[in-house]
């Protein structure tokens, strides 16, 4: 009886009502309730596969493919002469080492930090480009529509995949992850370049009055969380917002073929909708390379301040 009841409620609320819901059931992560793999807790951690879990898997496979194994077949020529796909990645790659790893980490350690600086770079840009493709949702539609899948068939494969959103950096976790990775970066340049004392003593500047020390020591400190923290929500607020833009504006044919009663109405609301939300998706585009370039930037200068403390 509760379940009738509950499907008779959910039935009776007004589009207004579940558009919040539906915009963000398509950014957020599938839970673990609907994971597309089951896996057993370990030590207490559920290790089921989510929609990010597999889109990390694809970013890893696509970059492996575009990247990975096109320079490794390069690099074993005997005298590589880069051409096709192997020119753009060339340019890309002196392009990074010649205006962010050297400017600011330095040339004589931009050779130790640009791998790490580039793999960032290509793994935000896949993360963030793939999540653009609404491959996910044609399938939906071809499901519904097509092959007329009822929504409500939970254990539909495809019906599966349609839980949470498709772009992984998106995902607090997932920035929160290479942001991480930035931190302990920032300290291994630091203590590679001075020494582990050394490190630490350039926190602060030298040679200022003790009584100074007291107040910026503390902000010294909580600077060094507040970077990759910054790194962690600038990245998810960015991917995310652009998507909840899109999806609220097309929101708005439903909501508002049901304020005033007519499918007309919806339908003529489409010619603004459609269009509104097309050049945000164009804007996204821009947001896509934007993002994973302050990203890469800001690693790369978060890293140059541990080494070049003398700036």
């Amino acid at each position: 009886m509760s379940a009738a009841a509950d499907q008779s409620h959910t039935a009776g609320t007004s589009v207004l009502d579940r558009v919040g819901d539906n915009i963000i059931h398509h950014v957020s992560n599938s839970s673990l309730d609907h994971p597309l793999i089951h896996l057993p807790q370990i030590f207490g951690i559920n290790f089921s596969v989510t929609k990010h879990v597999l889109m990390l898997w694809i970013v890893t496979i696509l970059l492996t493919c575009a990247v990975i194994l096109p320079v490794r077949k390069y690099l074993q020529k005997d005298k590589p002469v880069p051409s096709g796909w192997m020119n753009v990645l060339e340019s890309i790659v002196k392009f990074f080492r010649d205006s962010i790893v050297q400017p600011n980490i330095g040339s004589k350690y931009s050779e130790t930090w640009a791998p790490l600086i580039l793999t960032f770079f290509f793994f935000i840009l896949f993360a963030n480009g793939i999540g653009l493709i609404p491959v996910f949702d044609l399938l939906g539609a071809l499901n519904r529509f097509v092959f007329q899948v009822p929504a409500s068939a939970e254990h539909n494969l495809i019906n599966s995949l349609l839980h949470g959103g498709v772009t992984a950096t998106g995902n607090f976790n997932v920035t929160a992850g290479l942001a991480v990775i930035t931190f302990f970066a920032i300290m291994i340049a630091g203590i590679y370049a001075h020494g582990f004392i050394n490190h630490w003593k350039n926190l602060a500047p030298h040679g200022l009055p003790w009584p100074v020390y007291i107040i910026l020591i503390p902000i010294e400190i909580i600077g060094m969380f507040v970077k990759p923290f910054a790194l962690t929500m600038r990245l998810a607020a960015n991917m995310t917002g652009g998507h909840i833009a899109i999806l609220a504006i097309l929101s708005f044919m439903a909501i508002f073929a049901e304020m005033f009663q007519s499918t007309v109405t919806g339908l003529s609301l489409a010619l603004f909708s459609i269009p509104m939300a097309t050049a945000i998706s164009g804007l996204e585009l821009i947001v896509v390379m934007v993002q994973a370039y302050v990203f890469t930037l800001l690693s790369a200068v978060f890293i140059g301040m541990a080494i070049n403390v003398h700036h």
